[in-house]
């Protein structure tokens, strides 16, 4: 199929003006235009004809477009209707595609997908990233592997080791679910309308069990909320957010084996571990 390739900056401005559209600020748009970083961001995502992939917001069609291309079966949700003619009109005669309007965060993704294991691609809006990435690894679906564009500073923080600058709850909430590496970085003239910021694919791998051995998943993340919740702030005081006393907390740390004058940021995903797992025996 001789199709025009979105990526190409002539087209998408073609398509933008043939159906008189404009990026959404409210709903983060940028529209990619650059070939190579949609082939770089399929290769990532290693996709075959057997596979499923679910897109979310496939905008014009631009990743869409390369995603199909693999042979892939491809499940786009897109949440701006005002894309839907758009997107029937720029991805017509790919029947390995079906695009699904809705909402990602309210969509029954396992039930709209379809598939027993998918893999996910997208280019999401950097307003709601987070939200999306969590939303997708907290449901426990049989994803195989997340490939997303984000904002730089977000995947730098997703990828952190403990003690650097940008590790945090995001860090060890990413590092618990995936193994996440940035795979390549991506400058703003990639877009229409350029983007004030860089951006960088990141590829997380979905970890089949966790890596760390925890008693209770819930009081895990409340840990590590509680940890970073007042930022180089020590231990012996930010887990006071635990709705404890400085002398409960500072007896949980003597058991944990942690020194309570570390800080948040300092500790690694089997520290948050091991302060779970003794909590309920010092908070009774």
């Amino acid at each position: 199929m001789d199709k025009p390739i979105i990526a190409k900056r002539e087209v998408t401005n073609h398509i933008l003006h043939t159906f008189k559209l404009r990026a959404d600020k409210r709903l983060g748009q940028n529209f990619l235009v650059d070939e190579e970083i949609v082939r770089k961001i399929v290769a990532a995502a290693e996709l075959t004809p057997e596979d499923t992939v679910l897109e979310v917001g496939p905008g014009i069609g631009t990743l869409t477009q390369g995603l199909a291309m693999s042979g892939a079966q491809v499940v786009a949700v897109e949440l701006d209707k005002r894309l839907l003619p758009v997107l029937d009109k720029t991805l017509e005669g790919y029947n390995n595609v079906r695009i699904v309007s809705g909402d990602i965060l309210e969509v029954d993704i396992k039930a709209t997908v379809g598939a027993p294991v998918f893999k996910v691609a997208a280019n999401l809006p950097y307003y709601i990233t987070t939200p999306i990435i969590f939303n997708l690894l907290e449901q426990r679906l049989p994803m195989e592997r997340l490939v997303a564009m984000v904002q730089k500073e977000v995947a730098e923080r997703m990828v952190a080791k403990p003690g650097g600058k940008d590790y945090g709850a995001l860090s060890v909430s990413i590092q618990y679910y995936t193994e996440p590496e940035i795979a390549f970085l991506v400058p703003p003239a990639s877009f229409i309308p350029a983007p004030n910021v860089d951006s960088a694919v990141i590829v997380c791998k979905r970890r089949l069990v966790p890596p760390v051995d925890i008693c209770d998943e819930k009081l895990f993340f409340k840990v590590v909320k509680a940890a970073f919740s007042v930022r180089r702030k020590m231990l012996s005081n930010a887990l006071k957010n635990m709705g404890i006393t400085g002398e409960q907390a500072a007896a949980w740390l003597e058991r944990a084996g942690i020194d309570p004058k570390r800080r948040g940021e300092t500790l690694s995903l089997q520290d948050f571990a091991s302060l779970t797992n003794c909590f309920n025996e010092i908070v009774k």
